[in-house]
């Protein structure tokens, strides 16, 4: 994803929202980040190698609930959407093949599969682009739609040395055709985190209005360690809403409303965290399938509670050992992080800020050492 420095465009947002009282625009950021919605489209040919980017796109294997299959039950000329198990709200959507026919009107295409209602669409392919498709991309340009990619599929016969060879000849033809500086991101279906991928989730970091790239990012499986600290430190914007919202709640003067309320607010947030850094069980079961290893031994890597089950029980405990801790906490700190008005609220919003950064930072750890084995790059004690 992009520069995870990113975040702070968005953490000051928030900040002037609570300078001007508006608790309802922070709210609305936090759920925006907890829902995850995003619609990312997938053009191209129907086949094993786009489904299973599909698949891959949300962590799933062929047989899983939810997968898309090889041959799509879609006709040739329908759009099929493919929700996220885990975030629903994260769709994947496989657009049809763009026709080959010709005259050929891109317009007609675009209008049809509905192209501006997703965030972004990759445009896949195996070879060389057909004209019809760079036509498609050209309109989709014209039309204010920047988050628009060509993906060249790595066979499993493919080499490095044949990668380049076919990308140089894309490129080429992109260029034929008149795109300006055409990209084209060389991405193996079944293995996202080799090749271009990840220079991909940069590029669509940069390209998304912020708040999408960070539903994304909080949506997307956890392919690699990098992807790991990434979703930690987006997860730094959503903890500051909530931290601030209990700020605000405190200065409420109801008894046991704020305390009901940032429980009830952590446990969703800690809920997501551990979906989406792929800590849930049935995440870390199919991670040992797709990559060959051993499930149970995975599973043991979960150190902290909370990677295991998300409870209210262990929720409330680091709440309020947060709250005995404050006495460690600076006190000037604080004040640079809060409003002026509303530094009498500081002690909910420093003791929420503290116990769940901590929690996410334990959470992740998990997460690196699971990626890590799954990935081959260390092994287990």
């Amino acid at each position: 994803m992009a520069d995870v420095f990113r975040g702070l465009n968005l953490l000051e947002t928030l900040k002037e929202s609570m300078e001007r009282n508006k608790l309802a625009d922070v709210k609305d950021a936090m759920e925006d980040l907890l829902i995850s919605r995003i619609n990312l489209a997938v053009a191209g040919d129907r086949g094993a190698e786009k489904s299973t980017f599909m698949n891959s796109l949300r962590g799933l294997g062929p047989e899983d609930d939810g997968a898309a299959p090889s041959a799509s039950p879609a006709a040739s000329e329908e759009v099929a959407a493919y929700p996220d198990p885990k975030h629903p709200d994260f769709r994947v959507w496989d657009l049809p093949p763009v026709p080959a026919a010709c005259p050929f009107e891109p317009e007609g295409y675009v209008d049809k599969v509905r192209f501006l209602r997703y965030n972004a669409v990759f445009m896949t392919f195996t070879r060389v682009p057909h004209p019809n498709g760079v036509e498609v991309f050209q309109e989709a340009r014209s039309l204010q739609l920047h988050a628009v990619y060509f993906i060249l599929f790595a066979l499993a016969d493919d080499t490095e040395k044949s990668l380049e060879a076919k990308r140089k000849s894309v490129l080429d033809a992109l260029t034929s055709q008149g795109v300006a500086q055409p990209k084209v991101y060389v991405v193996t279906p079944s293995t996202l985190e080799k090749f271009d991928f990840p220079r991909l989730l940069e590029d669509l970091g940069k390209d998304l209005p912020e708040i999408r790239a960070h539903s994304l990012l909080l949506a997307l499986p956890a392919l690699t360690s990098t992807l790991v600290s990434q979703k930690k430190e987006a997860f730094k914007a959503l903890i500051w809403a909530a931290a601030t919202l209990s700020g605000g709640v405190s200065a409420i003067p109801v008894p046991f409303v704020a305390s009901v309320v940032d429980c009830s607010v952590a446990v969703r947030i800690l809920t997501k965290a551990r979906l989406s850094l792929c800590l849930d069980n049935e995440s870390v079961e199919r991670l040992a399938r797709l990559r060959g290893v051993g499930p149970a031994g995975l599973a043991g890597l979960r150190v902290c509670p909370l990677s295991v089950e998300v409870t209210k029980a262990e929720v409330k405990r680091r709440l309020a050992a947060a709250e005995k801790e404050l006495a460690a906490v600076s006190s000037k700190w604080v004040e640079m992080a809060m409003p002026r008005h509303a530094r009498s609220a500081s002690r909910s919003f420093t003791a929420m800020l503290q116990a769940l950064n901590g929690a996410i930072e334990e959470m992740a750890a998990d997460t690196e050492r699971i990626v890590a084995v799954a990935l081959g790059e260390e092994k287990r004690c």
